[in-house]
């Protein structure tokens, strides 16, 4: 079986944030799957196909990619951000594993690729520099009960917390819930951070605190990073503030 089929993680969008090892990989493959979004970040020569499919079709992009590949093509499924952070390579998986035997013999690469919260903690300082953790406020594959009691444990756990799919028209009042589920938890001088379209021509970041966030402010090319108790905002003369959480533990450092 001569197919292969590559999971490409794109980036956060800005071309200098595709890692070499991606670009090798598109410019190798003969088709690519994906969502139009996507597929219109790539260019692919005369001899490439492109194949579009919706955003919420992720089982049938990945089982169509899996059938081109076992065909004997060589195949990009290309994601945003990182593939194995909210994105294909998830899906890819699961359908090998409920797939076709033939499915499991397929050559197989993951490529990985710098991710939303990676290129907005960059853009702000560090705040993710001590232990985060990462929640999707989707509920379109968890319900919203799950959702608050992993926001309560992070919080409580002292986390530093990247929220993706923070907000669409679908479901515009998750995010109010998050903030105030968090609010039980951390003090109101916490800082947030909104990144949206982090590294692409539209990008739009702002610091504020978790008392005086805005839900309104984000959408669902937006990243949010809320800090931990212990995250620190450092304000710059002209400059804009700089956002970490220290390395070093507040308890451990008593």
């Amino acid at each position: 079986m001569s197919g292969r089929l590559t999971v490409v993680g794109l980036g956060p969008g800005d071309p200098d944030l595709l890692t070499p090892e991606a670009s090798r990989a598109l410019a190798e493959s003969e088709v690519f799957f994906g969502y139009a979004g996507y597929l219109e970040r790539i260019s692919p020569r005369p001899d490439q196909q492109r194949v579009v499919s919706d955003n919420r079709e992720e089982a049938d992009r990945a089982r169509a990619a899996l059938e081109q590949a076992a065909a004997g093509w060589k195949v990009a499924m290309v994601t945003g951000g990182d593939p194995g952070v909210f994105a294909m390579a998830a899906a890819v998986c699961e359908q090998i594993e409920a797939g076709r035997a033939e499915w499991r013999r397929l050559d197989v690469v993951i490529m990985p690729g710098i991710t939303a919260m990676l290129a907005l903690a960059a853009r702000v300082g560090a705040p993710l520099g001590h232990d985060f953790c990462v929640i999707s406020l989707s509920d379109n594959l968890k319900p919203w009960e799950v959702v608050e009691r992993r926001l309560d444990a992070a919080a409580a756990g002292g986390f530093a917390i990247a929220l993706y799919n923070p907000r669409s028209q679908a479901r515009p009042w998750q995010l109010g819930a998050a903030f105030e589920r968090l609010r039980r938890h951390l003090p109101p001088a916490t800082a947030v951070v909104f990144g949206r379209a982090v590294r692409r021509p539209e990008e739009a970041i702002s610091v504020t605190t978790l008392d005086e966030a805005d839900p309104a402010s984000a959408d669902m090319a937006t990243c949010v990073i809320v800090g931990s108790a212990a995250t620190r905002v450092v304000s710059r003369p002209g400059l804009p503030p700089l956002v970490y959480s220290p390395r070093m533990d507040a308890e451990a450092a008593r």
